[in-house]
């Protein structure tokens, strides 16, 4: 008897990729895939599908690598799990972009084997995606990832000592899940202004009007300005602030050399997306000591990314990661130290993208590391 082959995703826009993914994944056995439903994907990626889940059942039907297709039962990340669980698969197979650690326990808890395909078009194919191709007509707006000084942008931290933040601007590559640290919110806001991309004007103009359209005068809680930064200026950013919301200071770096050192040197898991009801204010350890070490730190990841100094940048890496977690503890807890703690045999260093509580987990390594996912940093045209 054939062995089962199983595979989960949204197939939205269904294309090349995903049919020689299929294709592949297929050779394992009799392939069976499970979508998620179309208020899983909203709930997971917060955007309506284009093709709703009976349109997508009936085109994943028709492939002749397919043997079976179904709606996932459950939901969120792990919608598929009582649907493995009833089908016993031998494999479970994902993309790059498709492993999470909570995929991987379950493959263990059931003795399935887990298998991790790189993105290889067909012969003579161009590589696609499905968030190419809605961002082609769609949204192209970036996302961003913090890479130090985080929490350095509310005043009630800054006030205790002025530091910078660092932050990347991304291509949307890859459709980040909603609340995981990704600035999710921020890009939600930003298109309302601007639906499709960025309008062609100066970045930190756009930031500020970004900054200002989502904090709302009177509002209880306002959303740091690194968010709207690192959607808004490209490259990699670094912003000053003093116990005030909106930065004294800019500065930038364009460089295509070392903008393609960090994409060599920065991966990405999906962990799980932060519980709703989490308060990571609700223990915090904000004084003059701690903040200073955040601040040092940043400025300590600064001068190795102008230097490309590898090891120089891990070290202060992870050292503004401590500085934001001695801050608000509520960022890590046992399960995140569990995932942390499978990497540190081949990363350097390690933070939380975003406030913590899970979302993605960003690592520095010195050669890329298997089953996780590559970034590409938006340049600034005319740039080289």
């Amino acid at each position: 008897m054939k062995k089962k082959v199983f595979v989960s995703g949204c197939f939205d826009m269904l294309h090349s990729g995903h049919v020689a993914f299929l294709k592949e994944a297929a050779k394992f056995g009799n392939l069976y895939v499970g979508i998620g439903s179309d208020q899983t994907i909203e709930e997971l990626k917060g955007r309506k599908t284009i093709n709703s889940e009976q349109e997508r059942l009936y085109m994943l039907h028709s492939l002749k690598h397919v043997k079976d297709a179904f709606v996932n039962e459950g939901s969120g990340i792990l919608d598929f799990e009582r649907n493995v669980r009833d089908l016993k698969p031998d494999y479970f197979v994902v993309n790059e972009d498709g492993f999470s650690p909570a995929k991987e326990a379950l493959c263990n808890e059931l003795g399935i084997e887990l298998k991790i395909l790189e993105r290889i078009p067909d012969a003579g194919l161009p590589p696609r995606s499905t968030t190419a191709l809605r961002a082609a007509d769609h949204c192209f707006l970036p996302y961003r990832i913090d890479i130090a000084g985080t929490w350095i942008d509310q005043p009630y931290v800054s006030q205790y000592h002025p530091g910078w933040a660092i932050t990347l601007s991304l291509e949307p590559i890859v459709e980040y899940n909603e609340r995981c640290g990704m600035s999710t919110s921020t890009r939600n806001a930003a298109k309302k202004l601007w639906p499709h991309h960025l309008p062609i004007e100066r970045s930190e103009k756009l930031a500020e009007i970004l900054f200002k359209f989502e904090n709302t005068p009177g509002a209880k809680f306002v959303s740091g300005a690194q968010d709207a930064i690192g959607i808004c200026m490209p490259g990699v950013v670094r912003h000053y602030y003093d116990n005030a919301y909106w930065p004294l200071q800019f500065e930038s770096i364009h460089s295509e050399s070392v903008l393609s050192w960090l994409e060599n040197h920065i991966s990405m898991v999906l962990l799980w997306p932060r519980e709703r009801d989490l308060d990571l204010l609700k223990e915090t350890y904000i004084h003059k000591e701690n903040v200073k070490h955040l601040a040092d730190s940043a400025i300590e990841v600064w001068d190795a990314i102008k230097e490309k100094d590898l090891a120089a940048f891990a070290k202060g890496f992870l050292r503004s990661f401590q500085a934001q977690t001695r801050m608000f503890p509520a960022m890590l807890d046992e399960k995140i130290l569990v995932e942390i703690e499978k990497y540190k045999d081949q990363a350097l260093a390690w933070k939380l993208a975003g406030a913590g509580g899970g979302g993605y987990l960003i690592l520095v390594s010195e050669k890329p590391i298997k089953g996780t996912m590559r970034i590409k940093i938006r340049r600034k045209e005319g740039i080289v």
